[in-house]
């Protein structure tokens, strides 16, 4: 089973809002759709979904062009991050709707409805009206009805952003686990890299309509082809630095200069753009290659398991995030170890070339 989408694009007026896109989506695991909001996740998966009509190319499902088949033809399920339910019918109904729809037996609907209201912690509230649940709780309702349908397509869009925090690290880690052994296609929209990380699987990158990269998840984050793709794939921003390499050195505009290694050691002589993960940035010299910047210390978030600090490095502002509590004040200079054995570098036209 697979979904494949051929030079799809969408087209409202003069605006593109999905550029030529060519995805191959297999069971199996969870294909992500990881990019800031108004990157296009909700477009593209309307468009798998057939909610939206393409402006350019088709849909394949196993193999079988299904662009021009309705929505209600098309075995698939949608979960968007606002919940939607029936609002005059219990939680149990509201579950088993699709089922009922389906024509599937009175007792089968009782087991499956059981099995998933139990996945959702929602087993007593059955008989409740949607009107009685928090927010979150309509949202596992949502969710639910969604999977209890054994669809061929499943669509979630950022499905666990209104739900409150332990649900929401439960559910990452049932997810997955959810879908290992379904054979169907799993599309999971999200803003935040950690879940992408999380979830393993496959990731495509997105930026204002264009797919960037796609691949397995943990290799794109460690290789984005582009910095866009690594702009993309890294929470806090990732740290941009001029640099210029000449001969065996490297210099960073507003910071220090190192002794190239690794994939740097190979770059031609010239001007470069660095980019380094906030993580790799820390008040602690830790291994690798550090070098010491400093700054004025603009923002500082600590919450009680990381501190994150916000500081300037000669025209840029750059992010530093560390384990534990390290408080700074703002306004201060701070000083900081950047591990450069960690950077990227890109050319002027964005590509990877070293890292």
């Amino acid at each position: 089973m697979s979904l494949e989408l051929i030079n799809v694009s969408k087209r409202v007026g003069a605006e593109q809002h999905i550029y030529p896109t060519d995805l191959k989506l297999e069971p199996g695991g969870l294909n992500i759709l990881l990019g800031t909001t108004l990157s296009g996740k909700t477009t593209l998966m309307q468009m798998m979904a057939g909610l939206d009509k393409l402006t350019t190319g088709e849909l394949r499902f196993n193999g079988k062009n299904v662009t021009k088949t309705p929505v209600q033809k098309r075995n698939v399920s949608m979960v968007y991050q606002q919940f939607i339910n029936y609002p005059n019918f219990s939680v149990f109904d509201n579950i088993a709707s699709p089922l009922r729809v389906a024509g599937v037996n009175e007792a089968e609907i009782k087991k499956r409805v059981g099995e998933m209201s139990e996945l959702m912690k929602l087993s007593g509230m059955l008989d409740r009206r949607p009107s009685e649940l928090s927010g979150g709780q309509q949202q596992r309702t949502a969710m639910a009805r969604a999977l209890v349908k054994d669809a061929d397509l499943v669509l979630l869009d950022e499905p666990l952003a209104n739900l409150d925090f332990k649900l929401r690290e439960e559910l990452r880690d049932e997810l997955p686990r959810l879908f290992r052994d379904r054979n169907c296609v799993v599309v999971y929209a999200t803003t935040e890299p950690v879940e992408a990380l999380l979830f393993g699987g496959h990731t495509a990158t997105l930026h204002q309509g264009r797919v960037t990269q796609f691949g397995p998840t943990s290799e794109i984050y460690r290789k984005p082809k582009d910095l866009i793709s690594a702009e993309v794939f890294s929470e806090p921003p990732i740290n941009h630095g001029d640099i210029t390499k000449s001969g065996k050195m490297i210099k960073l505009a507003g910071g220090g200069e190192w002794t190239a290694e690794g994939a740097a050691a190979g770059l031609p002589d010239g001007h470069y753009t660095m980019g380094l993960r906030p993580h790799h940035v820390t008040p602690v010299k830790a291994g690798g290659q550090p070098i010491e910047v400093s700054g004025e210390v603009l923002v500082t978030e600590i919450s009680g398991s990381e501190s994150v600090a916000h500081f300037t490095l000669g025209r840029r502002t750059w992010v530093s995030q560390a384990h534990g509590v390290h408080p700074v004040e703002v306004g201060e200079v701070e000083k900081l170890y950047a591990d450069v054995s960690q950077a990227f570098y890109f050319d002027e036209s964005g590509k990877l070339v070293a890292g």
